[in-house]
């Protein structure tokens, strides 16, 4: 899980790049914080999830359900005040990050071998 959030990282400055060199600083600014709606409850997810299958017993499945509910909620919230503080947002740059980061783990499918 780990592996895909730092993919999700790359990813989104990739895009953010793409995006500078598209549109400019604020595209770049709106594609990153796009992508960091994503990456952010994504990661701390994997952290809880990490932390809660070194527990005794291992993991929980109520604890993965739960902690789905609130990546979920803080992605909305995320996305929420990314669009009310950034007065500059570029709304195609910000959804073109989020989709990236949100579709990266599909180069992680591909790239592995059996």
């Amino acid at each position: 899980m780990l592996r895909l959030v730092s993919l999700q990282i790359l990813a989104t400055l990739v895009a953010g790049l793409i995006a500078g060199l598209l549109g400019g600083w604020a595209a770049m600014f709106s594609a990153v914080l796009g992508g960091m709606c994503c990456v952010v409850p994504n990661g701390i997810m994997a952290i809880r999830l990490f932390a809660s299958s070194q527990k005794m017993g291992g993991a929980n499945p109520a604890t993965f359900f739960i902690w789905e509910f609130v990546k979920i909620a803080l992605t909305l919230a995320l996305l929420f005040a990314t669009a009310r503080l950034y007065h500059g947002l570029n709304w195609l740059a910000l959804l073109g990050g989020f989709i990236v980061a949100l579709k990266s783990y599909i180069i992680l499918l591909f790239g592995h071998k059996q």
